[in-house]
């Protein structure tokens, strides 16, 4: 199955919260899109791995994202080696997209840049004739995304560009919250955490409408790019 873009995540709800809305309007203009988690977030100070998985694919629904998959690496312990790139590369191979979107470049959790850099790695590394990799009792064929993008998490980053996502913010704020364990609860009694304040739900409108003031929109998702942004002419530049 071929998908336009394929979205990589250190954990469940990273997709969500770094650029939700930005795929929910892709989905909208027609593109497949695809969602893979290396973890299942078993590390998570809330809930289990188990209603993580629930949670997903509730979002998965949210979102109407074509495929989800998790590839079950360890949480907090993963690392950017072969046998993790093989896993990756296998996943792109088999979705064969044009974009592949993942964790932000540098962040507060560990596994956001160990994810960044894992699956950019593999980007590249898909392409390369010579690393042979079977799915299923069949041999794949190499395959390199055209784009690799970075979504922004916990850190203000400078993005590189920005997607205006005016009138899907409250889609990407659904997904978000199907993630019920892991957020804002004044119910809960469990233990609190950097995500689980009313401030840090709130800051996905918020964060999503000063990018947004900036480039003279309501709402906005920003990203990072390992290359030149390219633009067919200036009119083209919102």
């Amino acid at each position: 199955m071929k998908l336009d873009i394929l979205a990589f995540g250190a954990h469940p709800d990273d997709v969500e919260l770094g650029c939700g809305a930005t795929i929910a309007k892709e989905i909208s203009l027609g593109k497949k899109v695809g969602v893979v988690d290396l973890t299942r977030g078993e590390l998570g100070t809330r809930g289990s791995a188990d209603l993580r998985d629930l949670e997903s694919e509730n979002a998965a629904k949210v979102l109407g994202i074509t495929v989800r998959e998790n590839l079950g690496f360890a949480d907090g312990f993963f690392i950017n080696d072969r046998k993790h790139q093989l896993e990756i590369i296998k996943m792109i191979r088999k979705y064969q997209p044009d974009i592949v979107l993942c964790n932000a470049i540098d962040d507060r959790h560990i596994d956001h840049p160990k994810g960044s850099n894992l699956v950019s790695d593999a980007c590249f590394l898909s392409g390369l004739l010579k690393i042979e990799t079977e799915l299923e009792g069949e041999s794949q064929q190499k395959w390199r995304p055209k784009q690799v993008f970075h979504y922004i998490q916990w850190k203000n980053i400078k993005p590189d560009f920005v997607v205006d996502v005016t009138g899907f913010i409250n889609v990407k704020e659904k997904a978000v919250l199907a993630y019920s364990s892991q957020f804002y609860d004044p119910n809960s009694n469990e233990l609190e955490t950097p995500i689980t304040s009313k401030n840090f739900i709130e800051s996905i409108k918020y964060r999503a409408q000063d990018l947004g003031r900036l480039i003279g929109v309501d709402y906005a998702e920003g990203f990072n790019t390992e290359r030149y942004v390219a633009v067919e002419n200036l009119s083209k530049l919102i």
